[in-house]
C-alpha cells in the first residue's frame, strides 16, 4: 500500500476542502493541493485572436467547468500566457463572474520570457489578465532543450528575475514546464532553482518516472501535464482501451496511475464539459486515491498485453540524437499503442505534428530520405527498425497541401 498522502493534511486548512476529492502536499510549496487540477487549455474559442477579447459562450463554459471543480473539491486551476485568451477569461469568471474570494484556491500561470525586463512586464501583464495580486505557483514555460535551458536558467536570465519577483511576494512559488528529454529535466532540477515542476508522466509513457524521483529527492511539487490528451487521447479511447481497463475506463485507470507514485502531486485534466468531470470523479472516488487490487488487475491485463510487442525492449532512446532527425523513441511509442492497444487517433494526430512545433515537438518523418540517414550500427541486429517506422509513416502521415 502505498503513502497515505491525505491523512497528512489537516482538512481545515485546504482551500475548498471537499470529501470526495484527494488532496496531497505540493512538495516544498508547502500548497495541500488537490490531487486533480483544472487546466484551462480547452475551452472553446480559447485559441483565437484577440486575448483579450473573451466571447460569451467561452466564458460560459469556463464557468460552468469552475463551478464543476469546486462542487467536486478541486482548488488548483491552471493556465498560461500561451493559453490565448485562458488568462483573461479565468480573470472574469474566477473574479466578475463567480467572485471568488482570493484566499478560496490556489493559481497556476506560467510564460517564457526571453529576459529580466521582459520578465516584469509579463508578469505585470498576466496579474491584470488574471485580476490578481499575487501568483500561488508560476513556472517558467518550456525549458524544453539546452538552449534553452541556458538561456532561462543562467546567470541575469529571465528564472534568476522570477526568484527576485518571489522575494517580493508577487510569486509564491517558481517552477519550471517541460517537454524535454528526460536528461535536461535532470539537469534542470538540479540547479535547485526550482519548487516545482510540471512534466509528462502516464501509462504509456513512464520514461519520467527517475525525473519525478529526483525532484521528489529535492522536496519539489510534481505537476503531471495533460495526462488525458497527452496519455493518449484518453477521453476517446478505443474499443479495446476500454476493455481492457474495465471497469475503469482508460481516463480512469491512467489517472490512478500517475497518481499510484506518491511523489506526483496533482494531474492537470483539461477538463471542457460535464462528461470530462464525471471521469475525473472515479479517478479519486470518495476521495480515495489509494492503488488497489482491481487497479492491479487492469494494471497486469495492460501489461500483458504490451509484452505482445516482441520489439518492446528497444524504446529508441539509445539513439535518439540519431543523424536522422527521426524521432524514433515516440513513433516506436506510437506503433505500439496502435498496434497492441487499438489506439489511432492519437498516434495519427501526433505524428502529423512533426516538422510543425518546433522545441515542442521535435522530429522529422520517417520519410524514406530520412531512414536512410538512420546509424544502423546503434540499432540491436534483432530490430528491424526501419520497417516499423516506415510502417507508422505510411499508416499515419498525411500530406500537407
Amino acid at each position: 500500500m502505498e503513502e497515505d498522502m491525505t491523512q497528512q493534511l489537516d482538512s481545515t486548512n485546504i482551500r475548498n476542502y471537499k470529501p470526495v476529492m484527494a488532496y496531497r502536499r505540493f512538495g516544498k510549496t508547502e500548497t495541500p493541493i488537490s490531487a486533480i487540477t483544472l487546466g484551462g487549455m480547452r475551452y472553446v474559442h480559447g485559441w483565437e485572436d484577440p486575448r483579450d477579447q473573451i466571447p460569451a459562450d467561452m466564458i460560459d463554459n469556463c464557468r460552468e467547468c469552475v463551478e464543476l471543480a469546486l462542487k467536486h473539491g478541486i482548488n488548483h486551476f491552471e493556465t498560461a500566457y500561451g493559453y490565448g485568451k485562458s488568462e483573461h477569461c479565468y480573470g472574469i469568471v474566477l473574479h466578475k463572474e463567480l467572485s471568488l474570494k482570493r484566499d478560496s484556491y490556489y493559481l497556476m500561470t506560467k510564460g517564457a520570457p526571453g529576459d529580466a525586463t521582459e520578465t516584469r512586464r509579463l508578469i505585470e501583464e498576466q496579474l491584470k489578465a488574471l485580476g490578481v495580486d499575487y501568483f500561488d505557483h508560476y513556472a517558467w514555460h518550456g525549458i524544453n532543450n539546452q538552449e534553452i535551458f541556458e538561456k532561462s536558467c543562467g546567470k541575469g536570465g529571465p528564472v534568476e528575475e522570477l526568484l527576485k519577483i518571489k522575494e517580493e511576494g508577487i510569486i509564491k512559488a517558481v517552477g519550471f514546464s517541460t517537454h524535454a528529454q528526460r536528461d535536461i529535466i535532470e539537469k534542470t532540477i538540479e540547479t535547485d532553482l526550482f519548487d516545482f515542476v510540471n512534466l509528462h508522466y502516464y501509462y504509456f509513457f513512464q520514461r519520467n518516472e527517475r525525473a519525478v524521483q529526483k525532484a521528489a529527492q529535492r522536496d519539489m511539487g510534481v505537476f503531471i501535464i495533460s495526462p488525458n490528451e497527452k496519455g493518449g487521447h484518453l477521453f476517446n479511447p478505443s474499443p479495446l482501451m476500454k476493455e481492457l481497463t474495465a471497469p475503469l475506463t482508460p481516463s480512469q485507470f491512467n489517472g490512478r496511475f500517475c497518481l499510484k507514485t506518491p511523489q506526483v502531486q496533482t494531474l492537470s485534466f483539461g477538463m471542457s464539459s460535464p462528461y470530462h468531470f464525471k471521469q475525473m470523479a472515479s479517478v479519486v472516488p470518495d476521495g480515495d486515491d489509494h492503488w488497489n487490487e482491481q487497479d492491479e488487475e487492469i494494471l497486469n491485463r495492460m501489461d500483458k498485453r504490451k509484452e505482445l510487442d516482441v520489439y518492446r525492449s528497444f524504446d529508441g532512446y539509445s539513439i535518439f540524437d540519431d543523424p536522422s532527425g527521426i524521432n524514433i523513441p515516440e513513433i516506436l511509442r506510437y506503433r505500439q499503442m496502435w498496434k497492441y492497444f487499438g489506439n489511432a487517433a492519437f498516434p495519427e494526430m501526433r505524428y502529423n505534428m512533426f516538422e510543425e512545433k518546433g522545441n515542442w515537438f521535435p522530429g522529422r518523418y520517417a520519410t524514406e530520405e530520412n531512414l536512410a540517414k538512420i546509424d544502423m550500427s546503434k540499432v540491436p541486429e534483432w530490430v528491424p527498425l526501419k520497417d516499423l517506422l516506415h510502417e507508422v509513416h505510411q499508416r499515419f502521415y498525411k500530406k500537407k497541401d
